[in-house]
Order: C-alpha cells, then structure tokens, then sequence
C-alpha cells in the first residue's frame, strides 16, 4: 500500500482535492505541477514547465495540460477538468477512483467497464514529459483521445488568443512539432504507439484559476489546442504520451519510462518523502549547481542557499552537491559590496553573507577540517569582514561600539512590502544582524588560528569582547528578559519575534545560559506551534493569525503572525544545547508532528508558510527548501544528540 495514497470519497470532493499539490521535477530543470485530480489551481501549474534560454533561462509553461477522452460503443467520457467562470467543464474528477505517489503520480479512473490508469514522470535529463497509460480493465473494444492544451508563456504571465501565435504543427513520427512563438523550442507530442493525429486547431477560452483569483491577481488565460491524437488501447498493452523539447523515437518510449521509473526514490515514509522534496530543490549543469527556493514559483535566494544546505545535503550525507552549490553560489558573494558590481539577487540584503559564516560552521560540524577551510575560503572570509568594517556594503556601516548598523528598510529575511514601501522598518541595530555579525568574526578567528594567521587576529582579536559588552547593553533587558528585535536611537522595539532565537542559536553566542533560557520560554509561550514559530505573538496588536485573502493583506500577515517551519531547525538547536540528550524526547515529538504536512498541500513535502491561528493552514509555496532542510537537520540533530 503506498504510503501517500487518496481514495475515490476524497479524489470527487473539490473542496478537499484542489488543495492538493504535486510537483515533479528533473536534472534539466523542468517540472510538471497541478493538483491530485488535474485541474490546474494556479498560472504556475502545467505538465511541463521548462528553462529557455532564449528568455535568460526563465521558466516557462508550454503544456499546460492533457486531456484524456475514453470512447467505448460510440460513447465518449472526458476524464479532464477545467474551471471557468461559474462552472467546471468537463468533469472527469467524477470518475477518479484513486491516486498513489510512490514512486511517481499515478491516477486511476473507473468508467463503466473500463479502468484506465495513467502514471506521470519526466526524463531525469531530458526536457520531456512521459505519460503512460494502462488499460486494467475493459469488456469492449476501447478508443483513447489525447487532446494538449498548450500556453508556450513565461509562468508569472498568463496568455489571451492572439493573431501572432502560430498555429500550424507539423508533423513527425507518431505525432506533431508545435512552435507557437519565436524563441520558443519546438514542441514534440508524440505517442509509443501509431495513432491518428485529428487537426482541430481551437482556442480554449477563460480558463480560470483560483488560487490567482483568491489572491486578486488576473487569473483567465485563454489556451490553445491544435487538435487531437487518437488511438485503439488495448487491455495490459501500455501507451506513452511524450511531450519534449526534441523529437523522439516513438518505439523507445516505454523502454525510457521503465528505465526512468527505476530511478525513482520510493516515497515509503516521511523521511524518504523529505528526501525526495530536497533532491528536487537542487538543479544541477555540470559541477555548477543551485538551490530552486520553493515551487512551483519561487526560484533562487542567496540567503535560503545558505541556509538551506546543512540541511539539503549534510544532513543527507551528500557532500558533492554541498560543495558544489556552495562553490557557484560563493562566486557572486561579495557583488553585493560594490556599486559597480553586476546587480544580483539580494545584495542588498544586510544579513546575506554572515550566513555563509554559518554554513561553513555546519561544515565543519559534519567533519570537514578548519585548516582546509580556511586555506580554501580565507580570501573571501576577509573580504565580507572587511567590506562590512570599511563600509562597502550597501546597507550598513560598523559603530564604534562595534554593532552592525542597519541603514536601510528591506534588507533582513523580514523584507515583504505593499505598494513599494516595507512592512517591517527593522532599522538600527537589528538583533539577528549582529548576531550574525558576532559570530562571524569569532568562527573566523577561530579558523585563522589553524594557520597562525597573526595578522587576522591582530586586526579582529578585540571585536568579540566589544561586540559582547554592548550587544547586552544595546538588546537585552532585564525586566522583560529577552531581547529587543531592533533598536534606533531612542527606540527600540519590544515586539515578540523569532530573531532573536538566532542569538542563542548560533555556534558563538553574546548570551550566557540563563539568557537562552529565558528567550526560549518567551519563544515557547508566544511563538511555537506544531508547524514552526510564528513570526510575531499572538499577544500583539499587528498580529494576524491568518493568511489569506489579496496581495495586500496576504503581505500584512506574512510576517505579522504566519508560521515558518524552518524556523524550528534553530528552536530544536537552541533546546538540544541547553537539554542535551533529556531535551531528545521533546523535540522528536514536535518532530513527528510535522508528518502530517505531507499530504496538507504539498504532496511529499513540506510548504513554505502556515497560518499562525489554529489549525494553521498551510500557504505558498507547495514545496519549499528552506522547509524540507531544517525538518531534515532536526532528524539529524536528534541523532547526534542522542549518540552523545
């Protein structure tokens, strides 16, 4: 029995259905995402969602969807489901009777004496989709009719009918070559079998998708079919559906599905689902790699790379892609520095490069040696340091008490604005900044000794004590017993917020054991949930327990209340050091409540955001990196602890 598995009473009910989310993905950088009963919800959905680089490697939805038309004694049944305005049409989900997920997205429909089961999987290297397609049952001579409806737009847009679009599909083994636009690859749809492909070439209009209406984007496409292909399908005789960037031998196609089904991580368990969930999040071209951020619309963030990879790789025991996602995203790190500079993602962003610090720390944790990292990464450990001594970074400057000024709005992981201005103002001092900050310049020191590096210490020996006498001074009070979130000049700001977890969290720490303590409790009382910490109390008059509702509101609660999975990683850490191997229990409780998630939203893995107020909702992104590694680091930190 699979482990991730919805029934027929589920499958029929949209309410419960359209709420579930799979998503795909392979080496080459394409994914195919709908919902369990192939009714596209979102623009972002589709069956295959490629890079082109011809549109600087942007993804791109070109099948947005297929349906599929049994025909038996002259009589045509539609499996497909498409929302319009007012009404769903056709409306196949009627007759779904199951969907597994170990080890690929299979759907098995029921109509009269037929059972028909189709599976889903795309080529681990290739830009291509395969469908396969399984008679089980069927008293009659039975027909089959594949009909794709084709969008060829970058997945933030959303495409209308339109003159410009070329129509015309040529035609080519077992199927059709279709090139809507220029700078588009050809499309090649194809199937394993000889079949007749039909010519009707149709605009299918004001498709609607609701999630993009819940949200008051624009949310009506208009998508295009060239016509049909059609087929006799014999019980026990398999059909593959390929939709690729190139052509195919039509006669291959089982063979590759077979071969690339053997390839597949079965989704047996929570772990292994979590497992796959990361896999997915890493791309990879050669020895250049990346982290995809969160699908199916979120694409790379230097800060989540960093945070993320103890998680996606240590904690999987994968070294090599740790290392290689490390080394391209360290190329770009210091771009950030310099006006000149070419623009990259979150330069600006004040905390950014004080998480490679971080990263490099859970390294060394998983057993890499001091000496070697600091010969390979001392060039770029002096200039972050230094570039944020001198003042080269663009959003702060060091203080003679030693304290990172946060000169600018928008710069910490807390950056969601309305109408261009930010939602948080988080200037000043900003706790985790300088925690960071601390921590940093104390883990390299602390590397600088391996080499006897006298000149680093020389320079940044005395930094620690300054930074420890006044980040107490400038954060922490006494009465309230934790720590400000920001403070600027005469204000400081008293909100309850998960940041300042970091400053007990992080390897070098400017609190002593009592401090921890009592910003855990704080935490504890006001923040956690069985799905992460809330980003603000309950307790404050901005909070908002619920996400929902348009852009703007979606944007007031995202940080004002919503809870964050990944933030659990550091409340485990900061708990397993002060409980050591007694706290092990507790944390593997929490842990193991974070199962339930994998059959939420995201099926198979953990989304990005969940509502702060009970039965806390979960929002966004279906699959989110940061989410899957620090929910991995836990299990490997439970281990570890327990060990010991």
């Amino acid at each position: 029995m699979s482990y991730l598995k919805f029934d027929k009473a589920q499958l029929v009910n949209t309410e419960y259905s359209l709420t579930k989310e799979f998503i795909r993905t392979n080496r080459a950088g394409s994914f195919a995402s709908s919902t369990i009963i192939n009714c596209n919800t979102r623009k972002y959905h589709g069956l295959l969602i490629c890079p082109i680089a011809e549109y600087g490697g942007d993804m791109h939805v070109l099948l947005s969807s297929l349906d599929e038309t049994v025909i038996q004694r002259g009589a045509a049944f539609n499996l497909g489901i498409h929302k319009y305005p007012g009404q769903y049409n056709p409306k196949g989900h009627k007759y779904v009777r199951e969907y597994e997920v170990d080890p690929n997205p299979a759907i098995t429909y029921r109509v009269g004496g037929v059972l028909l089961r189709k599976e889903l999987l795309l080529v681990e290297k290739e830009q291509r989709l395969l469908v396969k397609y399984t008679l089980l049952e069927a008293n009659s001579a039975t027909t089959i009719r594949f009909q794709p409806f084709l969008a060829f737009r970058n997945i933030h847009a959303l495409t209308k009918a339109n003159m410009d679009a070329n129509t015309r599909a040529k035609e080519v083994k077992n199927g059709i070559g279709i090139k809507m636009y220029d700078g588009f690859p050809q499309l090649f749809m194809q199937t394993s079998r000889s079949s007749e492909f039909v010519h009707a070439p149709d605009w299918f209009y004001n498709i609607e998708y609701k999630e993009e209406k819940l949200r008051g984007y624009e949310c009506h496409e208009d998508l295009f079919v060239p016509g049909y292909f059609e087929m006799e399908i014999k019980k026990g005789e398999p059909i593959v559906f390929a939709a690729g960037t190139s052509e195919v031998a039509p006669n291959a196609l089982t063979r590759q599905f077979n071969a690339e089904l053997k390839k597949r991580i079965n989704r047996d368990s929570f772990e292994s689902c979590l497992t796959n969930a990361a896999q997915q999040s890493i791309a990879k071209k050669g020895k250049k790699a990346s982290i995809i951020n969160g699908f199916p619309f979120l694409s790379h963030s230097e800060r989540n790379t960093y945070l993320s990879l103890p998680g996606l790789c240590l904690a999987r025991q994968d070294e090599e892609a740790f290392l290689d996602i490390l080394n391209t995203s360290v190329k770009s790190i210091t771009n950030r520095f310099y006006e000149d500079k070419a623009l990259v993602k979150d330069r600006t962003s004040v905390d950014v490069p004080l998480w490679f610090f971080w990263t490099l720390q859970k390294y060394i944790e998983f057993g890499a040696d001091k000496k070697t990292i600091w010969t390979k990464y001392r060039k770029i450990i002096k200039e972050i340091l230094q570039a944020y001594k001198n003042g080269s970074h663009l959003a702060s400057e060091l203080h003679e008490n030693g304290l990172l000024w946060t000169s600018k709005k928008g710069v910490t992981w807390m950056k969601v604005r309305n109408n261009g201005t930010f939602l948080q103002k988080r200037m000043g001092y900003v706790v985790e900044v300088n925690a960071l900050w601390y921590n940093a310049i104390c883990f390299a020191l602390e590397l600088s000794e391996t080499t006897g590096d006298k000149g680093f210490a020389k320079e940044w020996g005395a930094y620690p004590q300054k930074i420890e006498e006044n980040f107490i001074k400038v954060f922490w009070n006494d009465e309230k017993a934790y720590l400000a979130d920001y403070v600027m000049s005469d204000y400081s700001s008293w909100s309850i917020r998960p940041n300042m977890l970091f400053a007990a969290s992080l390897p070098y720490s400017c609190l002593s054991m009592e401090q921890k303590k009592s910003i855990l409790d704080k935490i504890e009382s006001d923040l956690l949930t069985p799905r992460g910490l809330r980003t603000l109390s309950p307790n404050s008059q901005d909070y908002l327990g619920v996400l929902n509702g348009n852009e703007y509101d979606r944007n007031r609660a995202f940080h004002n209340g919503s809870v964050f999975p990944w933030l659990f990683g550091h409340y485990a850490e900061t708990y397993l050091k002060l409980h050591k191997s007694s706290g092990v229990a507790n944390i593997k409780r929490l842990l193991e409540g974070f199962e339930s998630c994998v059959i939420e939203h995201g099926i198979g893995s953990l989304s990005q955001v969940h509502d702060g107020n009970p039965p806390h909702k979960p929002n966004e992104a279906t699959s989110y990196a940061l989410s899957v590694a620090e929910i991995l680091r836990v299990g490997k930190m439970i281990n570890n602890t327990s060990k010991k």
